[in-house]
């Protein structure tokens, strides 16, 4: 899956008044895109340094450690305002996710910093009072110095089900977006377990019900502020599909020797169809 670097490490711990240094790692933002190299020929990707902005005076919010490189946002940088920089272009992360690039980590970098940059973004302005937020000098967090509310990153619980009839597997398509196959999902509601979670989710996809719910595992995925817990489960009764054909535009039972792979193992979803598909479940 995306997070898996080993033997490189995420070190996601607050830092106070860390060392930008000429190798410090620069993410620069602008509307979902990313500052970086790739080479799409050799599968390689890469971030600019500090020591690349020649006479640029840099702002970098620090975001995190991976193995003994520290990555910072210049906030004050985008698309209009950075000057061109040989071999970098934007990417979106629809981009990044078209075929393996290496270093994986830096990948994993790029979701993990789409994350905490939405965050930023999206919080200049207290929600309480209206007045501009600072940042905590203490922890990770943004601080009102007007009325003192504190706001701290936000990370959205949501469920990947699979959902299993026998010999065969539950699978899905967005009817818009991603287009390879996926399982029943969904965002945890206020009042739920993740349990309940499960069990509306793929009501309300597909018209079944489900028992035996098992946890299985868990990712973040950074580029929608997610942490996905992955489920197994078995229908329970009636094994009538009714999809919901706003959200889907395909909802079948398919064999284990049927079921198509997603082209890249980047996602909970595609470990967890693999799993069954290999007879693991």
């Amino acid at each position: 899956m995306i997070q898996d670097i080993y033997p490189k490490q995420l070190v996601n711990s607050y830092k106070k008044d860390p060392e930008m240094n000429a190798e410090a790692l620069i993410v620069v933002h602008n509307q979902g895109k990313l500052l970086l190299r790739l080479d799409k020929n050799n599968g390689t990707i890469n971030y600019p340094r500090l020591k690349d902005f020649e006479n640029l005076e840099i702002h970098g919010i620090y975001l995190f450690e991976v193995s003994g490189e520290n990555f910072f946002w210049a906030d004050e940088l985008n698309e209009t305002t950075i000057p061109a920089m040989e071999g970098f272009s934007f990417y979106n992360m629809e981009q990044l996710r078209e075929y393996y690039l290496e270093p994986k980590h830096y990948v994993f970098a790029a979701y993990t910093a789409i994350h905490l940059i939405d965050w930023y973004e999206a919080n200049r302005f207290c929600g309480k009072c209206g007045a501009k937020n600072q940042l905590s000098h203490t922890e990770r967090a943004l601080v009102c110095p007007k009325c003192g509310h504190i706001r701290y990153p936000r990370i959205n619980p949501a469920v990947i089900v699979g959902v299993k009839n026998g010999d065969k597997l539950l699978l899905t398509k967005y009817r818009t977006g991603f287009a390879h196959n996926a399982l029943v999902a969904g965002f945890t509601e206020i009042g739920e377990t993740m349990e309940e979670t499960v069990q509306r989710e793929v009501m309300e996809e597909t018209g079944l019900h489900v028992k035996n719910i098992k946890y299985y595992k868990s990712q973040p995925w950074g580029i929608a502020s997610d942490i996905l817990l992955g489920f197994y489960c078995d229908v329970d009764g009636d094994d009538t599909i009714t999809m919901d054909q706003n959200e889907l535009k395909y909802a079948q039972w398919v064999s284990r020797q049927d079921i198509e792979l997603q082209p890249l193992d980047y996602s909970l979803t595609n470990e967890m169809m693999k799993r069954f598909k290999d007879g693991l479940e």
